[in-house]
């Protein structure tokens, strides 16, 4: 049996989800739906509405509104994300669930979580086996790569197509992966539609399953990825613990909008400065890092041009000391960057680290000093707010979907879709109710 005959046996496996697992569903959706919302008030997010209008699909309208629901949860840079395999699943995996099951009369709760689940542990264990934080800095994006597997997981599961059908729905979707979308910086609108364009084609993969069409079930084993990629897929990666589908309890959620690779550097400062020292009274940071994510942080930023803002650690660290109310702010990208804020991030010394690659790619940890006129404080950080190791809970999570959403909705309005998405897997949900409520503030958040 191939590797991807054994993940469809844990697709399609039946087994009851116990209440744990089911409440961690419950608030992985809530989070991903701030994203998703706060993703469609970005400027990438009204041209891909204007592309894929909810009122004005293309010729295939499910797959098509898979496309752009995914694309706009991702490009928020607020979805969850798992460190170890370096790909986002939730933006990409509860987006398409909602958009399908919302198609299927009488969805049922079980199967929608189901669903979620078996799309959460396609995609990490593709990136696992791929080594998805190794290949990044190769330019070949993890979950670019995952999303169609992940995107015909949850699809064959919701059509209840069997094990067979399913195994050749996966093949079908790596069949159809692509590496990369060119330069990871930049405006690159079309990296999300890209995006979108990649979960769309795992709905098209599991379709074209249930009615026959086979593929290579031993892509994973075979010469597909060394030759194509250069990468040898850790089959031991994909296969560990074939039973479980608990990938989704490893995944962290994002305290704030900004590139991963940033944060434990912006929460060791954000710990330093809580603990009484003030902003103008620093006077040198040194922030410390694994070296494979040096080059993604260590720049400044272009006016206008998002990307650079989100992944620019001297920025980051800028904005945790100056303008720490702003870092939920999906649409960060300011036509010019005040002079304080210049002034700081002249302040900043980024350096690579390789003491710290011994909890690399598990945890991505910074080491950070801030030097006053009074002496240094250093921090390690391993693991920040939001990790499982420092786990959020609804409390949290409601402060973080408040902070992104209410001033694009209004507090009542983005109170009322916050329960509604936390409360999506109780005894009455109507998966179409809630993705009317999701599209319809796609309309209220626009200019």
């Amino acid at each position: 049996m191939s590797a991807i005959e054994r993940l469809a046996a844990c697709v399609v496996d039946r087994a009851v989800i116990s209440g744990a697992l089911r409440d961690c569903v419950a608030l992985h959706l809530a989070d991903t739906v701030g994203a998703w919302v706060a993703g469609s008030r970005t400027p990438e997010g009204f041209a891909l509405l204007r592309f894929a209008a909810p009122d004005a699909l293309l010729s295939d309208g499910l797959a098509e509104r898979v496309m752009r629901n995914c694309a706009l949860a991702r490009l928020s840079e607020i979805d969850d994300i798992h460190l170890g395999s370096c790909t986002t699943p939730g933006s990409v995996i509860i987006p398409a669930a909602l958009t399908l099951g919302a198609s299927i009369e009488h969805c049922a709760t079980e199967a929608l979580a189901a669903a979620i689940l078996a799309g959460y542990e396609a995609v990490v264990r593709l990136g696992r086996a791929l080594d998805g934080p190794g290949i990044l800095h190769r330019g070949i994006w993890p979950t670019y790569v995952a999303a169609p597997f992940g995107v015909a997981a949850v699809t064959a599961r919701l059509l209840e197509l069997d094990e067979g059908q399913t195994a050749h729905a996966l093949a079908l979707a790596l069949a159809l992966a692509a590496p990369g979308v060119g330069r990871q910086g930049g405006a690159a609108g079309s990296r999300w539609l890209a995006m979108g364009h990649a979960a769309r084609g795992g709905v098209v993969a599991a379709r074209a399953a249930a009615q026959g069409v086979t593929a290579d079930l031993k892509m994973l084993e075979g010469e597909f990825f060394p030759s194509v990629y250069g990468v040898t897929p850790q089959i031991a990666a994909s296969d560990e613990d074939p039973g479980k589908r608990d990938a989704i309890a490893g995944v962290s959620y994002k305290p704030w909008c900004a590139a991963r690779q940033t944060m434990a550097a912006a929460q060791g400062l954000k710990e330093i400065m809580d603990g009484g020292v003030l902003a103008a009274d620093i006077t040198a940071i040194e922030a410390r890092i694994p070296s494979p994510t040096l080059r993604m942080v260590n720049h400044g930023v272009d006016p206008g041009e998002r990307s650079a803002h989100l992944t620019s650690l001297p920025y980051q660290l800028a904005c945790m000391a100056l303008a720490r109310g702003s870092m939920l702010d999906v649409s960060q990208a300011p036509a010019s960057i005040p002079a304080e804020t210049r002034a700081f991030m002249a302040k900043v010394t980024v350096l690579a680290d390789d003491s710290l690659l011994q909890y690399f790619p598990r945890a991505w940890p910074a080491r950070i000093a801030v030097k006053t006129a009074a002496g240094k404080e250093e921090r390690l950080l391993l693991h920040i707010p939001g990790d499982p190791e420092r786990p959020f809970g609804e409390r949290e999570l409601r402060g973080k979907f408040e902070g992104a959403v209410a001033p694009l909705l209004g507090h009542a309005r983005a109170d009322r879709l916050w329960r509604a998405s936390v409360a999506a897997f109780g005894e009455k949900i109507v998966p179409a109710s809630l993705l009317g409520e999701i599209e319809a503030s796609f309309l209220a958040a626009a200019p």
